[in-house]
């Protein structure tokens, strides 16, 4: 034992700094367990009882194993390395949907930070760490045991309003494996959760999923624990005081034109994508008795198309634009809770986003708004009789919650399923922040036709 602490400085100092970063760690997990793994860091650098590098003795003698053995040693270390990176520091993220445009834009891809509101304790620890839930074979990424308990390590801040943030989709908690969008909720509203649940030749099986293994999305947070959120004619108040947009805030609207036809240049210089430039046909997309109600001529070019502010004020500037008109409320479908209020895409609310440890009273005026909330998030059974509140098997006029909500919206405002489609954000699904735009794919373009957005690389991606 004696000769086997006889090593050289460097390795007593490797062996320190080691020790100290080990140590540090373990006090932000705050799982004091994890020392009794600091024996085997002191036999890697010190004592050398274990023999990790067994196979580099092969190097001469049998090339194979050796470099096998090589290869193996790289890549558990990199999984390893990764894993650890993934789940504490930060992630990658690429952007799949326009729900966010012009503020980030399809083809992003991101770094998200996970110390910006503290990195969660996973609770499916034993997963694979390239993949959220599923290989590309069809079978899971994660063993479903052990599952541990919600716990957030100490952050560098907290979700605020205006920051975009990348969380795992609520309503992803039960999902059907051929129907993925809309959501198992939605589903189960239009044809029933019976139907939903038996016919498997159609939504395919119904499965589970723990919340660090549900879909992430990306968002801007508008709507904070504490707060009461409306939407009027598409401006959000909170607390009654009006939200400002944020700059990327684009909506969609009808373009009538003088007769002439947009051309791609024009599409191009305005930052529309080729799925966003819809030209209307009375006879397909929308009657021409419609056309006439919206005050819009069917005998001339009608696009559908989302735009910023200033991408509208430059359009109607143009001696070619004839009429510009906000889409309708009635195009934006049903909303939270689902056929509960009579709430609409553009005007919608009042709703309460509930703090943790804030009591509040249920009853049958806003049981839909929170009953999934009580139910899947917080994990109690309730159900609503005769107009009175059960919650796990009693009588029940408010609650408790145990844990704080918010409301996310993207800012492409009439093509974002958010929180107005399917309810709060628990905080125990907060991901993270996304901090800066490390590369950014045009998918509209090739490789040597502008497919790469160079002005977009390191990006603040966080507001």
């Amino acid at each position: 034992m004696k000769e086997r602490l006889q090593r050289p400085v460097k390795q007593w100092v490797k062996f320190g700094i080691w020790a100290l970063i080990y140590i540090l760690f373990i006090v932000w997990v705050g799982n004091f367990w994890w020392l009794l793994l600091l024996p085997l860091i002191f036999d890697i650098f010190i004592t050398r009882f274990i023999p990790y590098d067994w196979w580099k003795k092969y190097k001469d003698t049998n090339p194979v194993i050796y470099t096998i053995c090589s290869w193996i040693d790289a890549i558990v270390f990199a999984l390893v390395a990764v894993y650890f990176i993934f789940l504490y520091l930060f992630q990658n993220y690429q952007i799949p949907s326009s729900s966010l445009e012009k503020s980030l834009l399809v083809g992003d891809f991101l770094f998200v930070s996970k110390v910006a509101y503290g990195p969660r304790v996973p609770n499916t620890p034993l997963s694979f760490p390239l993949v959220q839930h599923t290989f590309p074979w069809g079978t899971k990424s994660y063993f479903e045991k052990p599952q541990w308990d919600y716990k957030r390590l100490k952050g560098l801040g907290k979700v605020e309003h205006g920051d975009i943030v990348v969380f795992n989709f609520p309503a992803g908690d039960t999902v059907a494996l051929k129907q993925q969008n809309p959501d198992y909720y939605t589903l189960c509203y239009y044809y029933g959760r019976d139907v939903v649940n038996q016919r498997s030749d159609i939504f395919g099986d119904i499965i589970w999923r723990p919340v660090d293994r549900r879909e992430n999305y990306v968002k801007r947070c508008v709507g904070v624990p504490g707060d009461t959120l409306s939407i009027v004619n598409n401006q959000i108040y909170i607390n009654g005081k009006e939200l400002p947009d944020n700059e990327g805030v684009q909506y969609n609207y009808y373009v009538q034109t003088t007769g002439a036809v947009l051309t791609s240049k024009l599409f191009d210089k305005l930052g529309i994508s080729k799925e966003d430039r819809v030209l209307l046909n009375p006879s397909t997309n929308m009657g021409q008795q419609e056309f006439q109600a919206m005050g819009l001529d069917a005998s001339r070019p009608v696009y559908h198309l989302p735009l910023m502010r200033q991408m509208k004020a430059d359009l109607m500037a143009m001696s070619i634009i004839d009429t510009i008109i906000i889409e309708p409320d009635w195009r934006g479908g049903d909303v939270y809770p689902l056929g509960a209020k009579p709430w609409t895409r553009d005007n919608y609310g009042p709703i309460y986003m509930p703090k943790k440890g804030e009591t509040l009273p249920i009853n049958a005026d806003n049981y839909a708004i929170y009953e999934r909330v009580i139910r899947n998030y917080e994990h109690n059974s309730i159900e609503m009789k005769d107009s009175v509140v059960y919650i796990n098997g009693a009588p029940a006029n408010e609650y408790t919650f145990q844990m704080d909500y918010y409301f996310m919206m993207g800012d492409n405002r009439h093509k974002s399923a958010d929180s107005r489609y399917w309810g709060f954000v628990p905080e125990d699904h907060i991901v993270g922040q996304p901090v800066v735009v490390w590369l950014s794919l045009n998918k509209d373009k090739g490789w040597f036709d502008g497919k790469i957005r160079w002005n977009r690389f390191f990006k603040y991606a966080g507001k």
